[in-house]
């Protein structure tokens, strides 16, 4: 696997290898030695989450102030853009965002640690979204810091208005949310 940096020095992207021909491929999704190896991480997962989303459809940013998650994403159909956020306060990286694009035929994954919020938006007719945890989901503990805060201005590279859940079209704005220290 090759480990990837981004702008945001927690955030990683993962590039699996990938064996194909014109029968299909294999890959490794998930190896934790190999993970630990290659990142230096040793994350304990604890839930798998696997949704699936129509084109335009966006969804986050999703975190959790009690029991926070480090997320392993990946999509198996389709394409989406992938944000991360980092909302620790005292980190020199606070407010700041980066987008992958994750698809299918890419088999990218990328790394979010805890203290990040997350979200997506669904670049193809649909996309299967997959994603590891590493602490179970606590409904009460979850919150959502507005997509389209203009303190954070992402570039969620939209060619019409998002389609948006009830609860993502009343998130918090970043200077109002329940944030990490």
């Amino acid at each position: 696997m090759e480990v990837i940096a981004t702008a945001l020095p927690d955030v990683l992207i993962l590039e699996p290898r990938v064996f194909g021909d014109d029968r299909g491929f294999f890959y490794e999704s998930f190896n934790a030695q190999a993970f630990r190896a290659a990142t230096g991480i040793d994350a304990q997962f604890v839930q798998d989450n696997h949704s699936r989303s129509l084109r335009g459809v966006l969804r986050g940013l999703h975190y959790q102030v009690h029991n926070p998650q480090g997320k392993l994403v990946r999509v198996t159909q389709g394409e989406v853009l992938d944000v991360a956020v980092d909302i620790r306060r005292s980190s020199p990286t606070f407010g700041q965002w980066v987008a992958v694009h994750l698809s299918a035929a890419n088999h990218r994954q990328v790394w979010i640690p805890q203290g990040f919020a997350h979200g997506f938006r669904v670049l193809s007719d649909s996309a299967e979204f997959l994603y590891k945890t590493t602490d179970y989901y606590n409904p009460s503990a979850e919150r959502c810091i507005r997509w389209d805060d203009p303190q954070l201005a992402i570039d969620w590279q939209l060619d019409a208005p998002p389609q948006l859940s009830a609860k993502d079209q009343v998130g918090q704005l970043l200077k109002d949310a329940d944030l990490f220290p």
